[in-house]
């Protein structure tokens, strides 16, 4: 009954996207140019729903890069190029190729090792003369292509035997950064920054850790703690720029007690 659901809201949604096209003025102009930013803006907030556990904004999100997708086939078959069908297909014999271990004969005990065949069928398949670093998108966040470079480059043997050896690599380029806060060399303390960041984003890797998702755990808890420091500020009639450092870090500890 649920796979028969699913059909049905699928073709629904087709059917709706069909007479949005023909009937809408703004959907009738826009473009693959034009979706682009919305798309990059609705994968953010579904990241934002995942990040707070919020399941009803997840799936709210999901309907909506749903949508872009559907638009994205329709534009697709109105050029002529593929369509939505196109796309479904091509997304299965993807993974099914992808996944000798399930479909084939190919032997992949532990989640590790599947990920080295997953790196080394890409390569396989695309052929790419860019290299292993070539599927990498130039357009992704800074943060989230240097984890993605770690793992690329992970698949093919090229990294730490042992996790805890990365930590050797963050005290390294944490004395690099040293060195260059003595030298006042602003370009070349950036490049140890990135370099001390890269190795920090690393090490997320090896244990496990979401370095973007890590971080923004931190954004969020600096914010909260924050606006306890400005409301207990509000309560006297002051603002912060009134208060002492001793003042706020008092009330910046009461905030971490009430958490």
């Amino acid at each position: 009954m649920e796979r028969r659901e699913a059909e049905m809201a699928t073709t629904r949604l087709l059917d709706v996207m069909d007479k949005l096209r023909a009937e809408c003025p703004w959907d009738r102009e826009q473009t693959f140019d034009s979706l682009r930013n919305n798309t990059i803006e609705e994968t953010y907030e579904l990241a934002d729903a995942i990040t707070d556990k919020n399941m009803e904004g997840i799936k709210e999100e999901l309907g909506d890069l749903l949508l872009h997708v559907v638009f994205y086939s329709k534009l697709g078959d109105e050029a002529g190029a593929f369509n939505f069908t196109d796309v479904a297909n091509g997304v299965c014999d993807k993974l099914i190729y992808r996944h000798p271990h399930v479909y084939g004969d190919i032997h992949a005990d532990t989640p590790e090792e599947v990920k080295q065949n997953w790196e080394a069928l890409k390569l396989r398949k695309k052929k790419r003369k860019s290299g292993t670093l070539g599927g990498v998108p130039v357009s992704l966040p800074a943060m989230v292509k240097a984890y993605r470079i770690g793992e690329k480059a992970a698949a093919t043997g090229f990294d730490w035997q042992r996790r805890e050896d990365v930590w050797g690599k963050v005290r390294e380029e944490l004395k690099e950064v040293d060195a260059e806060l003595e030298a006042k060399d602003h370009e070349r303390l950036t490049d140890e920054m990135g370099d001390l960041f890269f190795a920090l984003i690393n090490a997320c890797r090896l244990y496990g850790i979401d370095p973007e998702g890590a971080l923004e755990r931190t954004n969020k808890k600096f914010i909260r703690r924050f606006n306890h420091l400005e409301s207990r500020a509000e309560e006297q009639g002051r603002s912060l720029h009134d208060m002492t450092l001793e003042e706020m870090d008092g009330y910046w500890d009461e905030a971490k007690r009430l958490e």
